[in-house]
This record gives structure tokens, C-alpha cells and sequence, in this order.
């Protein structure tokens, strides 16, 4: 069975959040502004990417980022919503290739691309030797 069969280019899905101190890169980094930090932005936009095929992923099988290639174009304060929105734009054997965009209301703040493979969980955790973990639904 081929684990990408159901993937099709211009699939989509969007991560919403509003950005609290603890997103912001004077979290991370003392002395620095309070604004939407990159790693942050990139997470949301990893999670929006895993959304837009995990529905179509055979039972027993997940994605995960394997290259990230992103442009934080603007800074965003505290309390603001962005929205993470990425869109199927390349299918191949093994991984799937994402088209990424950032919003904070009507202005793009990033943008980029990003890859992600498809692994089987059982498979992989016995390779590294890692157990899978179980998140709350609200994550």
C-alpha cells in the first residue's frame, strides 16, 4: 500500500492562534521585543501542513517535517491572530511539499515552503527506539 495514495496537490488547512507572551521571541531571548517569534510562526505553520493530509494518511501512519525553508516578513505583538495556512502543492514517493503563508489580519507576515515525509508510527518508533506520545485534544 502506498501511503500517499489519497494526497492530492491543493489540499489546505489552516492553524489559527493568537499570539500570547509566551510566543513572543523576549520569551525565549532576554532583552528582546515581545513580538511573534520565527520558531513559533514555523511550528503553526508545521501543524497546519500535518493537518492538511493527516485525515487522508492510512491508519498507522503520520507526516513529519523534513525541511523548512521560511521568510518571517513582519513582526506581530502580543494579542494579535495569525493565521498558518498551507496548501498540497507537490506529491512524490515518499513526501509531500507544502506552500506556507503567515497572516496577521490582511498582511502577510511569512511565508516559504516546507516538506514533509510520511513514516509508518510503528515502524519508526522501532527504528529510533521512541514510543509515540499522546496529546490532550486541545493541542
Amino acid at each position: 500500500m502506498d501511503a500517499l495514495n489519497d494526497i492530492t496537490i491543493g489540499m489546505t488547512a489552516e492553524k489559527t492562534i493568537i499570539v500570547t507572551p509566551e510566543m513572543t521571541v523576549g520569551h525565549f531571548v532576554a532583552d528582546m521585543p515581545s513580538v511573534y517569534a520565527t520558531p513559533m510562526m514555523i511550528l503553526h505553520m508545521e501543524m497546519a501542513s500535518g493537518s492538511a493530509i493527516a485525515p487522508h494518511l492510512p491508519t498507522g501512519f503520520v507526516s513529519v517535517g523534513m525541511d523548512v525553508k521560511v521568510r518571517h516578513l513582519a513582526a506581530t505583538p502580543v494579542g494579535r491572530t495569525v493565521r498558518a495556512i498551507s496548501r498540497v502543492i507537490e506529491v512524490d514517493r515518499k513526501s509531500v511539499v507544502f506552500k506556507l503563508e503567515a497572516w496577521d489580519g490582511d498582511r502577510k507576515i511569512g511565508d516559504g515552503t516546507h516538506r514533509r515525509g510520511v513514516v509508518n508510527v510503528v515502524e519508526f518508533e522501532k527504528r529510533f527506539d521512541v514510543r509515540q506520545v499522546t496529546m490532550s485534544p486541545d493541542r
